[in-house]
């Protein structure tokens, strides 16, 4: 009695002791990032909404960009993909989980088994008694029980365990991260659209004006009023302008077709931009507040420290193979050698088969194994460390060019006011006699150039506060 409560006590010391893993503590590495990010905005309210915190349904000021990120959140293939590795994911986890407890199950069978008369009548000559006629013998028997479960007394399995739980926590970031960036790469690609749809009709508009300049010229320099160097340099502002127009339709054409693509179904004529909007995004502005606080809390940011945890679980299973690992085996049942009294009385049976394995000389694999489990865990700890490095970089990318993009929006409205102006006076000027039409066809493409860098620029903008968005968390709600 005395020895079954001591086997008792220790029995129940090893299953509390299975509890806790040999893994070691998890520490999050400090973010080797500056504490302060560059050109940060200082006129931005606190109380304005983290980028991770505000919806992109709230952020795109569009109604058709908001339509066409819903369509595109429901029938991208990519984000598809991303959906189906979290569920692959999952079961590969229940997988891992279901170690930890035996797998039971029951068995029915039957053992039959003929001897020749030789072996019989051998065996009746040694025993003295029988007649040496072959035999069939039988024997039924069921069972329920299970086979070689680990007892997790060192937590192998739980580390195990809680490693594919990280890698299954990771894949819901990447899924995060993922509607991130399709989100921002919708929002990007309808804007390019509006842009080269800006683009194109400027183009047009701008070849139907120097066409009809062209014209006038033609018929001054049949009359003798003008060179054929001017001439020819109506047409060739013209021709310039009809290539534009060409490759800016060629343009718009791709720029469709990329939305087709990121959208995942055909893109309703209604959603597409008619032209670009000075007011893309309903925010004017978004505190980056402290690095260490911000990134941290990115969803790729968030996957790369999933996987450091998962690469510090596998420490802990590297390690508890060091130490010894019990199976056991056990079922219970019925056994009879008729069918017909398998489950009468007294035909009961039982087997009890616990093994214990004590690792002695592996030539070094337990060691190697643990090498590789730490050597891994630095690398995913370098990889994070990278990650936010590229995650502050893309931030301050951001604000750097936000910083600047106000004062190069009001230059470039100047330059147009300023060439729009320049080319009326050139053009008065002709017309008075003053000055030749050298000075006009140069006015003229002044000012073209000058509207198209605008509309570059208003791109630019657009597009950085998405950039700013995306680099700072936000869109994946």
């Amino acid at each position: 009695m005395t020895r079954l409560r001591i086997l008792t006590a220790a029995l129940a010391a090893a299953v509390a002791s299975a509890c806790s893993t040999l893994a070691p503590d998890y520490q999050r590495p400090p973010a080797p990032v500056p504490a302060s990010f560059p050109q940060a905005p200082g006129m931005v309210s606190a109380a304005a909404p983290a980028a991770d915190a505000l919806p992109w349904r709230d952020f795109f000021a569009a109604s058709g960009l908001r339509e066409l990120i819903a369509l595109a959140l429901d029938n991208n293939r990519d984000l598809r993909v991303t959906a189906l590795n979290i569920e692959r994911a999952r079961a590969q986890y229940r997988i891992q989980r279901a170690d930890l407890f035996p797998a039971i199950g029951a068995s029915g069978g039957q053992t039959a088994q003929r001897l020749p008369a030789e072996l019989v009548r051998g065996s009746a000559a040694g025993n003295g008694n029988g007649n040496g006629d072959a035999t069939i013998s039988r024997q039924y028997s069921a069972t329920i029980g299970f086979s070689v479960w680990e007892l997790d007394f060192f937590g192998r399995l739980r580390s195990l365990n809680e490693q594919a739980l990280e890698l299954y926590l990771g894949t819901e970031e990447a899924r995060r991260s993922a509607q991130i960036s399709l989100v921002a790469e919708v929002a990007n690609a309808w804007l390019t659209l509006a842009a080269d749809r800006e683009r194109l009709a400027l183009a047009r508009n701008t070849y139907r004006t120097r066409q009809e300049s062209f014209e006038l010229t033609r018929r001054s320099f049949e009359a003798g009023a003008v060179s054929a160097l001017d001439l020819r340099q109506a047409e060739t502002l013209q021709e310039d302008a009809r290539a534009d127009a060409a490759r800016f339709a060629a343009l718009v054409a791709q720029d469709e077709n990329a939305l087709a693509l990121l959208a995942g179904t055909r893109v309703p004529p209604e959603l597409l931009p008619p032209q670009l909007a000075d007011t893309l995004t309903a925010v004017a502005g978004l505190p980056a507040g402290v690095p260490s606080e911000v990134l941290v809390r990115r969803p790729d940011i968030l996957e790369a420290e999933r996987r450091l945890r998962a690469a510090n679980a596998n420490i802990g299973a590297a390690r508890a193979a060091f130490f010894p690992s019990i199976m056991l085996t056990a079922a219970a049942g019925s056994a009879s050698s008729t069918l017909d009294s398998l489950f009468s009385s007294g035909s009961g049976t039982w087997s009890f088969v616990p093994q214990i394995r004590i690792p002695i000389f592996e030539a070094g694999r337990l060691r190697a194994n643990l090498d590789v489990a730490e050597i891994q865990r630095d690398i995913n700890v370098a990889q994070y460390e990278r990650a936010i490095q590229g995650a502050f970089r893309e931030v301050a990318d951001a604000l750097a060019e936000r910083a600047t993009l106000a004062e190069q929006l009001d230059a470039r409205r100047r330059l147009v006011e300023a060439t729009a102006e320049s080319f009326r006076l050139s053009e008065a000027r002709y017309k008075g006699g003053v000055d030749s039409y050298l000075g006009v066809l140069d006015a003229q493409r002044t000012l073209y150039g000058a509207e198209l860098e605008l509309i570059a620029v208003r791109e630019s903008d657009a597009a950085n506060r998405i950039a700013l968005y995306k680099a700072l968390g936000g869109g994946w709600q």
